[in-house]
């Protein structure tokens, strides 16, 4: 029996990990037309004492490898030597996408639209459901790593659940460049969670498929930030960076087909009026600036060179 200054026991896929221990669990999901048996890697450090048990994750999208990158840091590293509390990490979720560079399963589907899934369903459904029946009611709070889908490059930003005064509090401690509220998604991750009571929050940075060497150690800082919030890492946090919270975000959209020229960086403070794009015909007959409709900040930029009307170009906030 546990005495009262002691952590729980975190049990997941059948496999015990009491207080004071760590270990590498797996939770078996489906096989490969070859055989080879699908497994997901999930990492439990529990501390003596008890405290919060935090979920960080990554690679829900197969093909956002900045978070799968600053996890394998942190890991190797040696981050979550823990004085209270317990730390569950998962470097890739969607290992089938991972592994064919995909943001999705083979069949095409979301995993991150198929929550909570089901034990029969379909593929990303399967995988939704075995998360959510053995990671979700083990934890209190958790961290989901991002990057852009397709080129749209994400600047370091926090995004918190609309209305859940916990995950607004940890996004500020997280200290990213930018943290805005965000709208909870059907089928989503978040919103599994958020039905379940768990608080998240959503790390978005960088582009799929590229690594950002600023979005991870800024991703690295920030988890440990979050865990010192929570008091379970033995150094005091420490205010270092001023983050923007965004009132008002909103997509500027392609106004027509053509080349896509940026006229600014990533990033950085903007001004109504001023141009922050241009697409243009390519014989350069025919162009159309992007200007600003607000004073502000951009935190997303699309590096598709040729778009088509209506795409998504710049994200911008107030």
């Amino acid at each position: 029996m546990l005495g009262e200054d002691e952590n729980k026991v975190i049990t997941i896929n059948g496999d015990k990990i009491p207080p004071g221990e760590s270990k590498l669990v797996k939770i078996n999901i489906a096989r490969l037309p070859t055989g080879t048996l699908i497994d997901i890697p999930v990492h439990v450090f529990n501390a003596k004492k008890p405290g919060p048990v935090v979920l960080i994750q990554a690679g829900l999208h197969g093909d956002e490898i900045n978070g799968v990158e600053t996890l394998r840091r942190m890991l190797e590293g040696e981050s979550f030597k823990l004085n209270k509390g317990a730390v569950v990490v998962v470097p890739i979720v969607n290992i089938f996408g991972f592994i064919h560079f995909s943001r999705d399963v083979p069949d095409g589907k979301d995993v991150n639209r198929s929550f909570p899934g089901r034990k029969s369903g379909s593929l990303a459904s399967r995988i939704a459901y075995h998360y959510t029946n053995e990671i979700l009611p083990q934890i209190d709070f958790g961290i989901d790593l991002h990057t852009g889908g397709g080129q749209r490059n994400n600047f370091p930003q926090v995004r918190y659940t609309e209305g859940d005064k916990l995950s607004a509090e940890v996004a500020s401690s997280f200290e990213a460049p930018f943290q805005f509220a965000s709208k909870l998604i059907s089928g989503s991750f978040r919103k599994a969670s958020f039905k379940m009571g768990k608080s998240i929050l959503v790390y978005e940075a960088g582009e799929s498929m590229r690594f950002d060497e600023n979005a991870i150690e800024t991703a690295c800082a920030g988890i440990r930030n979050v865990l010192k919030y929570f008091d379970m890492l033995g150094t005091p946090q420490i205010k270092t960076n001023q983050s923007v919270h965004l009132e008002v975000t909103r997509w500027l959209r392609a106004p027509r087909a053509g080349m896509f020229v940026p006229k600014i960086k990533n990033g950085t403070k903007i001004m109504k009026g001023q141009v922050l794009g241009l697409v243009s015909d390519t014989f350069a007959k025919k162009s159309k600036s992007i200007k600003s409709p607000l004073d502000g900040y951009v935190f997303c930029i699309n590096h598709q060179a040729v778009v088509n009307q209506g795409d998504a170009l710049f994200h911008i906030g107030r």
